[in-house]
């Protein structure tokens, strides 16, 4: 009758550890996030870190410039693996709607 009466309690309190184990694993998960979230936003806030990716991502640049993009790259470059795509966004986004433009069939 004793072991029948101490079952529940003591299951529960394994239920229960298993549960506060599991939380505090989110927790630091969540900690991490955030942390990884305040160093972004603090990169955000450097108006040097937004000049170069507009630069570099969206290859935007000031009224006078010319830019240029190299579509094929050296012999030493086609080796490498990329790890974006492999044109800029905007011929990806026009080729897209080229492509959706077509006709199926």
């Amino acid at each position: 009758m004793i072991a029948l009466s101490l079952a529940y309690p003591l299951r529960e309190y394994i239920a229960q550890r298993a549960q506060i184990a599991q939380l505090k694993e989110e927790r630091e998960r969540t900690r991490e996030a955030v942390e990884e979230l305040t160093e972004r936003y603090e990169e955000l806030q450097d108006p040097a870190y937004i000049e170069r990716e507009a630069r570099s991502r969206l290859h935007y640049q000031y009224p006078g410039e010319q830019t240029y993009i190299v579509i094929g790259g050296t012999a030493e470059e086609e080796g490498e693996e990329r790890d974006g795509p492999s044109d800029p966004w905007f011929v990806e986004l026009w080729d897209s709607v080229a492509e959706a433009d077509q006709p199926r069939g």
